[in-house]
């Protein structure tokens, strides 16, 4: 199992108090109870139930985290190259629902083109688009997860309409929006009736 920095950072932000990039600082040597979520993870993975893993997933990555999580220390970026995929993720961030193109994005980085496709993928292992719509997805499940319905989320992380959104979001999430947004309710619903 190999959760994206980013998961990790939104785990971390909801349910811990690490400061800074949080990581894994101590090795665990023995933990019974996280190795059977993590077995839980990868069984409902195979079963293709993508809501139990990503909730088993999260679970197994906040006790972990608690055990051994940290603020990793800072890294400084080393190349120029680095240095401008970091500055082509941030535009694109902050840009999500109309990014530039290709050729604007490194020219308004006082690059070319290829230069910045080289430099975001060995940065980040993917190109610019793959970055971009994995943040749309997260970003949209956020949306979602504060009862947004698929249409507005697919308008607002950028998206031309909601089968767009749906293409995208049940290649990398495992299921539709709606069917997400109401298992999602579901567990809600269920978490709320324990209480």
């Amino acid at each position: 199992m190999y959760p994206s920095p980013e998961v990790v950072a939104e785990i971390a932000a909801e349910t811990t108090s690490i400061s800074g990039t949080p990581g894994f600082v101590r090795p665990v040597l023995d933990d019974p109870y996280t190795v059977g979520l993590v077995h839980q993870v990868l069984r409902a993975a195979d079963e293709g139930n993508a809501l139990a893993a990503d909730t088993l997933l999260r679970v197994a990555v906040t006790r972990l985290l608690r055990l051994n999580g940290g603020a990793l220390p800072q890294r400084e970026v080393r190349t120029a190259g680095a240095r401008i995929a970091v500055r082509a993720r941030g535009v694109l961030e902050e840009r999500m629902a109309k990014p530039p193109s290709l050729e604007r994005l490194a020219s308004d980085l006082g690059t070319g083109p290829f230069a910045l496709l080289r430099a975001f993928r060995d940065l980040y292992g993917m190109p610019p688009h793959t970055w971009l719509t994995d943040a749309r997805i997260r970003r949209a499940r956020q949306l979602l997860d504060a009862g947004g319905s698929p249409a507005e989320a697919a308008i607002a992380v950028g998206f031309t309409d909601q089968p767009h959104l749906n293409r995208h979001f049940t290649r990398i999430v495992g299921v539709p929006p709606g069917a997400y947004q109401r298992e999602r309710k579901n567990v809600q619903d269920a978490w709320q009736g324990l209480s």
